[in-house]
């Protein structure tokens, strides 16, 4: 096939493109700084339609992976990046005839602030999602899903907590927050989480884009399935990337009245000095409640439907992430 792959300078877009192009397809990769991966590329803003319009012409098929990520920020970004960004995909598809669309969610689009426990993929919400990020991700779920037509098959694929070497959202953020002594656990440390690795998430979606046309119309969870204790996953995380496992707890309660502090800062901040940019805070009420409550996933369904399973488990996920930081440290 040939198909244009959005937001492929990050982890997961770079391993969508580079396994697409290694099994035979025709990949052009369109971000806004040069992904380094040695195939066709428009460098662009994801919400230039004609740009983006152009880039989609003589395409078979696209994977929208292009979003703004963060726990904080302005909503006018996470909003021109994630909804205005997906509706130009949709537009440029509509017009050029491309017929299948898979869409990068992400499971917060659905949760309210409570456990998710053996849960399947419920409706996005993007009332109740927590933050700009889950909520402009749900809004865009919602116009993907409901551009699904005869002429366009469109599949979203939430993946959890995606993690791998090269890693600059999750892993990093680990990373840094742990050398700073800013990593505690909230509660109890109990609660269950699930993760993908870089691997196996790249593969539900190269079989979800093969896929499309058969369970087109439909949201699917991915997850490694397999759901550890946040504090056991924490210390495993800190272990293979060289730094101490955290030892501060913190209750629940009075982390998320930090959290609602801190994000009130960052908001005031924004608002009057929009242009002088800050750290995000050192901790938001988003991500305490990812930190203490369970966020675990049937699988069965996105299994059957897209014909996949995880290739590689969490325990050897986490040993190439361990490689990955020796080899950083020997250089």
């Amino acid at each position: 096939m040939r198909v244009l792959v959005t937001g492929a300078s990050g982890m997961l877009g770079a391993g969508v493109a580079k396994a697409l192009a290694a099994r035979g397809d025709s990949v052009t990769v369109l971000q806004r700084r040069p992904s380094g991966l040695g195939l066709p590329e428009v460098l662009a803003d994801v919400a230039d339609s004609a740009v983006v319009q152009r880039a989609l012409t003589g395409q078979d098929a696209v994977i929208h992976l292009a979003a703004k990520v963060n726990v904080v920020g302005p909503e006018r970004e996470f909003q021109r990046v994630n909804v205005e960004g997906t509706r130009a995909v949709i537009d440029g598809c509509r017009q050029t005839g491309v017929q299948r669309l898979v869409y990068v969610s992400t499971p917060s689009v659905a949760h309210s602030g409570h456990a998710l426990v053996g849960v399947g993929p419920a409706p996005a919400e993007p009332a109740a999602a927590r933050g700009p990020y889950a909520r402009t991700k749900a809004v865009a779920e919602h116009m993907a899903l409901a551009a699904d037509t005869n002429g366009l098959a469109v599949v979203a694929l939430r993946p959890h907590l995606v993690f791998g070497p090269g890693d600059a959202q999750l892993i990093a953020r680990l990373v840094d927050r742990a050398r700073r002594g800013r990593l505690p656990v909230i509660g109890s440390g109990a609660a269950l989480i699930d993760t993908t690795y870089v691997s196996n998430a790249v593969d539900a979606f190269v079989a979800a884009l093969d896929r499309c046309e058969q369970v087109h119309g439909q949201a699917l969870v991915v997850t490694n399935g397999e759901p550890r204790p946040i504090a056991e996953l924490l210390g495993a995380i800190c272990d293979a990337t060289g730094v101490s496992q955290p030892t501060r707890r913190v209750p629940p309660g009075l982390a998320k009245s930090a959290g609602s502090a801190a994000q009130l800062a960052w908001a005031i901040h924004d608002h009057f000095w929009p242009d002088h940019r800050v750290e995000d805070p050192p901790i938001t009420r988003f991500v305490v409640e990812q930190m203490s409550t369970a966020h675990w996933f049937d699988q069965r369904q996105t299994r059957r439907l897209l014909h996949w399973e995880p290739r590689i488990s969490l325990d050897a996920g986490l040993e190439e992430l361990r490689r990955h930081y020796l080899r950083l440290g020997s250089t």
